[in-house]
């Protein structure tokens, strides 16, 4: 079974994480965040209302992705998360939008409050050879032009990059050797790594000076996703890592958490919150 033999612990992490009792030298996490496309379809229809039931739930950061956001009011998004003690510190800017609308992208994050600029998604077209050939460059300028901006940038992953191997050397790979470390930072996807089949301990300490935060979301024996504390990772074994230690940022995310969502993501908040590792 993959999560057995690949992979971090599979089976016993979200018991073990529970059940851990903290002592005195314990870390625990911070501030934890939520990726709005968790949400996406009730935060599209009620932004302000929603961004409340998350600071409800005791989420301290947020993560703008899907849900329309990008035509919303966002000096109104940012005066409510202001109000309700949220922050921003990065937001999810698509591949075509910072070709085209560089500038409008820039004021975009930052009148949200956002530091880093995340790309999240690469299309059908660029998942190959060419397509990612010549996409590379303008990573590396996006993340020139974002730094003279005063903003970072990261890259998303899915599990296409490491499973898509053109010439033997997958996506991923090139993604590391042709973009400059210092600049094009890593969000680090780990439920897609992990159905990529990537041991997540081993990529980990090899990404550690990149690592600009991490996607939290669940995996079940089946492999479908879960919310955090519903599935098999063992996410205190990751974080205690030596590679997570500049990781800043903890973003719960489940690309399919059903209706009506906020127990979904209460779950992962709680599960979260309770961790010590």
């Amino acid at each position: 079974m993959i999560l057995s033999r690949r992979n971090l612990l599979a089976g016993s992490g979200a018991v073990a994480a529970l059940a851990f009792v903290p002592t005195a030298s314990a870390a625990q996490l911070k501030a934890i965040g939520l990726q709005l496309y968790t949400i996406r379809d009730i935060f599209s229809k009620d932004p302000f209302g929603t961004l409340g039931q998350v600071a409800k739930i005791g989420y301290r950061e947020v993560e703008f992705g899907g849900g329309g956001y990008e035509g919303m009011d966002h000096a109104m998004l940012r005066r409510t998360m202001d109000k309700l003690g949220l922050t921003a510190p990065s937001v999810h800017i698509g591949y075509d939008a910072l070709l085209q609308r560089f500038d409008q992208s820039v004021t975009m994050a930052k009148t949200l409050g956002a530091t880093t600029v995340v790309l999240p998604y690469m299309t059908d077209e660029h998942r190959n050879e060419a397509g990612w050939t010549a996409a590379l460059p303008n990573f590396n300028r996006f993340a020139t032009d974002l730094k003279k901006a005063g903003l970072g940038f990261a890259y998303h992953n899915h599990d296409f990059e490491f499973t898509t191997k053109p010439g033997g050397v997958s996506l991923y790979e090139r993604l590391l050797k042709e973009t400059d470390p210092a600049l094009v930072k890593l969000e680090l996807d780990l439920y897609w790594a992990l159905h990529a089949g990537e041991n997540l301990t081993t990529l980990i300490e090899r990404l550690s000076q990149r690592i600009y935060a991490y996607h939290v979301k669940d995996m079940r024996p089946d492999r479908s996703m879960a919310a955090v504390g519903a599935g098999t990772v063992d996410f205190a074994a990751l974080f205690k890592l030596k590679g997570s230690a500049g990781v800043r940022h903890f973003y719960v995310e489940n690309d399919q958490a059903p209706a009506p969502y906020l127990p979904d993501i209460t779950t992962s908040f709680r599960t979260l919150r309770a961790l010590r590792f």
